[in-house]
């Protein structure tokens, strides 16, 4: 079937639009990376198309017209929309559309955020929005590469003034090989998940998941992507001579010398003595606070009057100066605000078995961070379907990190989890999920909550360690345990070769530093890191140190948490699930779910149990209430998809009598047939005369052929073996049991015949 065009008339005119779009492409690991724009979304500030394979983004950079009043800080959004459409999926929700971001989709849009954030002006207000949609999906290349790209070139072609291009590459290892911007298929056999994003001198982000790699290999592999993504840098360069916007204006750093001096004055070496004789958090930003206050208060005039300096340049002037004071103590002393040395620990504290009811618990405290993780165990059952553009559909390990309000000493609404929350939770479950053991070995659904009780520096690393404490304590075989911190780096800008790296930071010294590095992993390697730079660039000598010094720490970490508990517990929680498993025939798993489900709920009902029937047949049969119950579903299964076993003795029971036999229920639905001739060691002239419905016989089951059985009651009595039931059995092999309506005689016994009378011998039928 066509469609013909309407014949034209005099009054209906149009014009064909110019639309021009202009192609760029680069090699990247293989494949070609192709971006693309002047097409889509004209009115975005800037717009890009990136595509890998045939995983297609869109991304658009745009800016409010005016700077957003009344704010001291940059306001960037960043949000990645994950179409199910691309995917050629409708998605599984009651409306049928897409809802509010996925767990997935927040973690890509703070990767973008990431590397992007530190290029933009410092005095820039102006409100920016990126989006990124992903408008195909092949289901191999994964779409948060694509849209950290296709976001620095929308920046890198709009009016937004933006630093320079920012790339990203994803980097596999797999044999020891290092694979760029791999498949989901290649993945599946890499050892490293490292996202790396950066510019072309320096590297700004690092996001990695790992088993257990070492130091050196994650030094390799970090460098080996930073110079992977340098063509996509080089073609972003060219798409901005093509297609770049004129910048637009925006308000430079006000000079304030003057009062800068003033406040280098007035500072003096106050901020080492309130660090000197204040340790802990909170007398210490006291002590800041008053110094502050006084500091404002030379600058404060009469109701009334207006003031001779703006008091945000004023409080701006003290805070740069008080930082530089804090940087400088480091630097020139080797002495942190809490008087601590570089490479030193906070003081530590670790408990087990805390509550009563939860399967497991783990308390973790270092210095003023304090973290409390609980492990539930569930059944394969209850682990977390997903409705995201990833491969996975499942995800049956699950960590969960919150941070209330208190444990700060602050006061917001809860609202749910926020997207820090979400990232640092995503974080620890990436650094827990190496160790955590396979379904086969363990078949459980695991989800563990981080509680952030207190936090002052790193509650990420702390729900680490606290987290396999937990899960140790619910008696989680883990293969090792796991332990996190987090790094930091303070340097001179004056003198590249004066830097300090700090051992587990504090929130002070995560804020005036240079690097936040946090790096995780068991004894043997690093299973994540994630690294946020705000420099230039990273020399290899600092890095190597840096993840020297974690090593360092991690160890005296795990040392520490063994104390408390060396090894995961032998006996779970009397709360947690015991769960037992039984392998059917994948066949028989619509005997055991019954119509609509009616046969599985019975037996859950019965027992009180909990079934998961997992599509090769394992059956998992979880229970809290003692092994009675479990034992009794187990029997229930085993009889209802059991098959009949060749020279088995199974005990009946009569459901039917015909002049032939008796048909005899071996096992739930499963009958067969006991023939006139194998119903006792003498002739029977009738079946009647032996049995009737309703009796429990022994009976031994002599052939299984076409989904029919046949039993023998004579060679149990006879105390015969399965080839002397045969040999005795004329009905079997074609020996007898034949016949229809002109079918010889009662046959198949031991004196001859030709097997059925007219009814129709030999067989049976299932119930």
């Amino acid at each position: 079937m066509s469609f013909e065009a309407p014949a034209a008339s005099g009054n209906r005119t149009w014009q064909p639009l110019d639309v021009r779009e202009q192609t760029f492409t680069c090699d990247i690991g293989g494949q070609t990376m192709t971006f693309k724009a002047g097409k889509l979304a004209q009115l975005a500030g800037g717009a890009v198309t990136v595509t890998l394979g045939d995983t297609v983004v869109m991304a658009t950079a745009t800016a409010s017209a005016h700077p957003r009043p009344g704010i001291d800080f940059f306001p960037l959004s960043v949000d990645i929309e994950e179409k199910l459409y691309a995917a050629g999926r409708i998605p599984g929700s009651f409306f049928r559309r897409e809802g509010r971001p996925s767990e997935v989709a927040i973690l890509n849009a703070r990767l973008i955020d990431r590397p992007l954030r530190p290029l933009f002006p410092k005095t820039f207000r102006n409100e920016v929005q990126i989006i990124a949609t992903a408008l195909s999906s092949d289901g191999e290349n994964y779409i948060d590469i694509p849209a950290l790209n296709a976001s620095s070139a929308a920046l890198v072609i709009s009016d937004i003034p933006f630093a320079e291009p920012v790339a990203g590459v994803r980097l596999g290892m797999v044999d020891g090989e290092f694979q760029v911007n791999p498949t989901a298929a290649q993945m599946e056999g890499s050892r490293l998940d490292l996202r790396v994003a950066g510019t072309a001198d320096a590297i700004l982000m690092v996001e990695c998941g790992a088993e257990q790699v070492d130091e050196d290999t994650m030094v390799r592999a970090i460098h080996h992507a930073h110079r992977a993504m340098q063509p996509i840098i080089e073609l972003q360069r060219r798409m901005r001579e093509a297609l770049g916007k004129a910048k637009r204006a925006f308000p430079e750093a006000v000079e304030a010398a003057d009062l800068e001096a003033s406040a280098r004055g007035f500072i003096g070496d106050r901020v080492d003595r309130a660090f000197d004789e204040n340790h802990d958090k909170t007398s210490r930003s006291a002590a800041v606070d008053a110094l502050r206050e006084e500091w404002v208060g030379r600058f404060e005039v009469a109701e009334g009057e207006t003031p001779e300096r703006d008091p945000k340049e004023v409080m701006a002037a003290f805070d740069k100066i008080y930082k530089e004071r804090v940087r400088r103590r480091i630097l020139d002393r080797g002495v942190r605000p809490d008087g601590r040395r570089p490479d030193e620990i906070r003081a530590l504290h670790t408990e087990v078995n805390l509550l009563p009811r939860t399967h497991g618990s783990g308390l973790f405290q270092r210095g003023e961070t304090q973290v409390l993780t609980l492990a539930t165990l569930g059944t394969l059952g209850e682990e977390q379907r997903l409705d995201t553009l990833r491969p996975e559909g499942t995800k049956r390990f699950m960590h969960h990190y919150n941070f209330p309000p208190f444990s700060t000493g602050e006061t917001w609404f809860l609202r749910g989890p926020k997207r820090r929350e979400i990232g640092h939770g995503a974080l620890a479950e990436t650094a827990l999920r190496p160790v955590i053991p396979a379904p086969d070995d363990f078949p459980y659904a695991i989800r563990l909550v981080s509680e952030v009780l207190m936090s002052n520096g790193s509650s990420s690393m702390g729900s680490v360690c606290a987290s396999t404490l937990s899960l140790m304590d619910a008696g989680v075989p883990i293969s090792a345990p796991v332990a996190g911190i987090a790094m930091g780096l303070v340097t001179d800008p004056a003198d590249p070769g004066s830097y300090q790296i700090l051992t587990d930071i504090q929130g002070m010294e995560d804020a005036l530093g240079d690097m936040d590095f946090k790096v995780a992993g068991t004894a043997a390697g690093i299973t994540a890191l994630q690294m946020d730079i705000k420099l230039k660039g990273l020399p290899e000598a600092v890095l190597r140190q840096a993840l020297a010094q974690a090593r360092e720490a991690r160890l005296t970490l795990l040392d520490n948490m063994l104390q408390t508990l060396s090894e995961p517990r032998t006996e779970m929680s009397p709360y947690a699930p015991r769960i037992t498993s039984v392998k059917i025939d994948p066949e028989s798993i619509g005997k055991l779910i019954g119509p609509g489900g009616k046969t599985i709920r019975a037996i859950q009902e019965q027992t009180g149990v909990k079934i998961d029937v997992q599509d090769d047949g394992t059956v998992h049969i979880a229970s809290v209430e003692g092994a009675e119950g479990a034992n009794l579903a187990m029997a229930m299964i085993e009889g209802l998809t059991a098959t009949p076993q060749l020279g088995k003795i199974y005990t009946g029971t009569v459901s039917r009598v015909v002049d032939f036999g008796a048909f005899v229920e071996i096992l739930p639905g499963q009958d067969g047939l006991v023939h006139i001739s194998q119903m006792a060691e003498e002739r029977v002239d009738s079946v009647e005369s032996v049995v009737s419905v309703g009796d429990e016989i022994l009976v031994m089951v002599t052939d299984v052929s076409d989904g029919k059985v046949r039993l023998s009651r004579q060679a149990v009595l006879a105390g015969w073996t399965l080839e002397e039931a045969r040999e005795h059995d004329a009905g079997i092999g074609g020996r007898g049991g034949g016949g229809g309506r002109s079918g010889g005689g009662r046959g198949g016994d031991r004196r001859g015949g030709g097997g059925g009378d007219r009814r129709g011998g030999g067989g049976y039928q299932r119930r």
